[in-house]
């Protein structure tokens, strides 16, 4: 596995041109991104942070997009109650 991430970190270093230093810096932030994201939408889901802050952290496309996920979710659940 560490051997597969060192070449894919000297691939895309020569593909973009950049030091391999810079795309492990890149790879962290983007992933720490996601992470954050991940996180901020659990607590809007779970009630423990409010709508407006959820989309002061994420941005409202996210946001919306979570609340027409857990929609779907609940009429599938619904459904399958229910048939």
């Amino acid at each position: 596995m560490a051997a597969e991430i060192s070449d894919r970190v000297r691939e895309i270093a020569e593909a973009r041109g950049l030091p391999e230093s810079e795309v492990f810096e890149r790879a962290l932030e983007r992933g720490l991104e996601d992470l954050w994201e991940d996180v901020v939408i659990a607590q809007y889901l779970d009630g423990e942070l409010d709508r407006e802050e959820a989309i002061e952290y994420v941005g409202r496309t996210k946001v919306e997009r979570a609340d027409r996920e857990r929609a779907v979710v609940e009429d599938d659940v619904d459904w399958g109650l229910n048939a």
